[in-house]
């Protein structure tokens, strides 16, 4: 009787293991590859392979095309009903073109993208992509959450014929720095017209009389803070 027991939960053990989603140990991209560009190098086809999921989600990924055409992005795995170790032909690309991947997630709607932040809504990386995770195979992890944890643990996947670029510092856009730049003259502006009154003050001239005069006068003459002058001095 004992042995049929051990049996029966050895057998509903490797059932758990074999089933999609289920929880397991899976292929995390390693930690500063966030936002990491997947270029294809060519000219044999992209391959991917499907590495399993621990997500509390059902997530669909796709590729990307990118082509204008609504609901038109190549569907490659889910983590639900996708066998592990599962491969798809993505196709031929030309050498340095970039494959962008974009995971949906069923139960928000919400839809992220691999590569740089800005291409998602809350403008945070939600893909790391690690190259030569194994000889000449590149690894890419999702994130699935707005706002994190970041452990990019809910869908992971390998292609072959790609490689990884450093993503580059977004310069800012010619509006931006114009603003800035209105923004530093503004604040230099205000610190010139400041020592103006501060000196006046510190200098005790009376509001009225000749020393308003030879106030004006020295500065019309001088553009520098003025020297404080007694008023006696000007008796």
């Amino acid at each position: 009787m004992k042995l049929l027991r051990s049996l029966l939960a050895c057998t509903a053990a490797i059932a758990g293991l074999a089933m999609p989603g289920a929880a397991r140990a899976i292929p995390i991209a390693s930690s500063g590859t966030e936002g990491r560009a997947v270029l294809a190098t060519g000219p044999g086809p992209v391959v991917a392979t499907y590495l399993g999921s621990s997500a509390d989600y059902a997530n669909d990924v796709y590729l990307f095309t990118d082509d204008g055409v609504d609901n038109n992005d190549l569907f490659m795995f889910d983590n639900r009903s996708t066998p592990v170790g599962t491969k798809l032909d993505l196709g031929r690309f030309a050498s340095g073109s970039e494959l962008v991947f974009r995971l949906h997630v069923n139960n928000t709607g919400r839809d992220f993208y691999s590569g740089k932040a800005s291409r998602n809504a809350d403008r945070r990386h939600h893909a790391r992509a690690q190259a030569n995770w194994m000889p000449d195979v590149t690894l890419i992890s999702f994130e699935d959450l707005r706002g994190g944890p970041y452990e990019f643990n809910d869908l992971s996947f390998s292609v072959s014929q790609a490689e990884i670029t450093v993503p580059p510092v977004e310069v800012p856009e010619p509006a931006s720095l114009m603003l800035v730049g209105l923004g530093i003259a503004g604040m230099l502006a205000m610190r010139r017209r400041q020592p103006a009154l501060w000196h006046f003050l510190a200098a005790r001239y009376r509001p009225c009389g000749r020393d308003w005069y030879f106030y004006f006068r020295i500065r019309l003459r001088q553009r520098h803070p003025c020297i404080p002058i007694k008023s006696s001095q000007w008796k």
